[in-house]
């Protein structure tokens, strides 16, 4: 058989992973997939190096709780690793009922489903409910999982300005009236820090009879009462049809939940390919979950330390100069302008031992490319001056 000298063929996929531009930046500056060495509270080791953290999401400083690790030990004893199952057969288990329960009546809804990660449930609370000749009204700085789960849904989608309920409301007027509605936004928008402008973009999906999903994984015991979430913050908790989010941030677990009417709940569960098809979440994780809830109706005092940390740090970054994207929350961006500029300041605080994570264009808009911070509970008086140090001196170095 003969071959062409010349072929327009496309490189195949082993030689485009081979040569693809993004792998190699990536690893020749290495900003991204370090794996500490050891790990207490908000301290990690990196390269035989003591860091203090300052890019977790374990936004209340409860995965070092001893509640919390007693009860992932005790669940471990008593169910083994795994339910090695999907909940639809065999991987159904009473822990799963139980944390569902108190998710549920924590969040004001009817009932609650729990997956295996926070990807999954978000990803689950829109691809589930929205279909083919729906339209999905989506704020345009959602996260990478509803955008899957928009895509994976087959509807329609409108994206509207970031956080801006007027621009909704014009994107919702041009759309055929009779045709079914779905309206996805974040509780707190992680990137920017933002809390999401919730009564008015409620009060235009109503307006236009849409379904609303929320996003609560970074509102989840940071607003509200209690630690409540976005909704419960602004007393709108019956105005959203699904409450979605992660059990890896506030509650120092893994795995995610999707919370609404029973009747959305068990329609997941019929139709929810994701939900179907997924193992279940492990003994010891749920458990660690369960305990961390307790805790954030029992001790109050974590929710009252991260924001006072919070107030402390934003004021910091500003005494600095520093770029804050009006940040109201403890995700709390600081951005550079570009990726030169970003890599630099990353660069800097490693130096003085300060971990952080850089986010450059297309990860977010041009002109925003920022490090990427988040304050705990756990931060202690020192380690905020230690911070505030090596801010001062990124700066001056970048």
């Amino acid at each position: 058989m003969a071959f062409p000298l010349f072929s327009s063929q496309a490189a195949g996929i082993r030689e485009r992973c081979q040569s693809d531009p993004a792998t190699k930046l990536r690893l020749r500056y290495a900003p991204y997939y370090h794996a500490m060495e050891a790990q207490q509270g908000t301290n990690v080791r990196l390269n035989g190096r003591d860091m203090i953290m300052l890019a977790s999401n374990d936004y209340l400083g409860l995965s070092f709780h001893p509640k919390v690790i007693e009860a992932a030990r005790g669940a471990l004893l008593t169910w083994g690793t795994s339910a090695t199952g999907a909940r639809v057969s065999n991987g159904s288990r009473a822990y799963h009922l139980d944390l569902e329960a108190k998710l549920a009546a924590f969040l004001g809804k009817e009932a609650c489903h729990i997956h295996a990660a926070g990807y999954l449930s978000c990803l689950s609370g829109v691809a589930a409910f929205a279909q083919k000749g729906d339209i999905i009204l989506a704020d345009k700085n959602i996260h990478s999982c509803l955008w899957d789960g928009i895509r994976l849904s087959t509807a329609t989608v409108e994206r509207f300005s970031h956080n801006n309920p007027d621009d909704l409301r014009a994107v919702a007027a041009s759309l055929p009236p009779g045709t079914p509605k779905m309206t996805v936004v974040e509780g707190v928008y992680s990137m920017e820090g933002h809390i999401v402008r919730l009564p008015e973009i409620a009060a235009v999906a109503a307006e236009f009879n849409s379904f609303t999903v929320l996003d609560d994984a970074h509102g989840f015991g940071v607003l509200g009462r209690q630690g409540r979430g976005t909704a419960d913050h602004f007393g709108l908790t019956d105005q959203i049809d699904i409450i979605c989010g992660s059990l890896s941030k506030s509650l120092a677990s893994t795995g995610g939940f999707v919370a609404g009417s029973r009747a959305l709940i068990e329609y997941l569960r019929t139709h929810g390919k994701h939900t179907l098809f997924s193992a279940s979440l492990s003994p010891a994780q749920t458990a660690a979950a369960a305990a961390a809830l307790d805790i954030l109706q029992t001790e109050p005092e974590h929710l009252e330390r991260l924001w006072s940390n919070t107030r402390r740090y934003t004021a910091m970054l500003k005494s600095l100069g520093l770029d804050t994207w009006d940040t109201e929350t403890p995700a709390v961006p600081i951005v550079l302008g570009s990726k030169e500029r970003a890599y630099a300041f990353w660069q800097a605080l490693m130096e003085k031992g300060v971990f952080t994570v850089m986010s450059i264009t297309p990860a977010v808009p041009p002109g925003k490319d920022l490090i990427r911070t988040a304050i705990s509970a756990g931060h202690t008086d020192e380690q905020l001056e230690r911070i505030a140090d090596a801010m001062a001196y990124a700066k001056k170095r970048s």
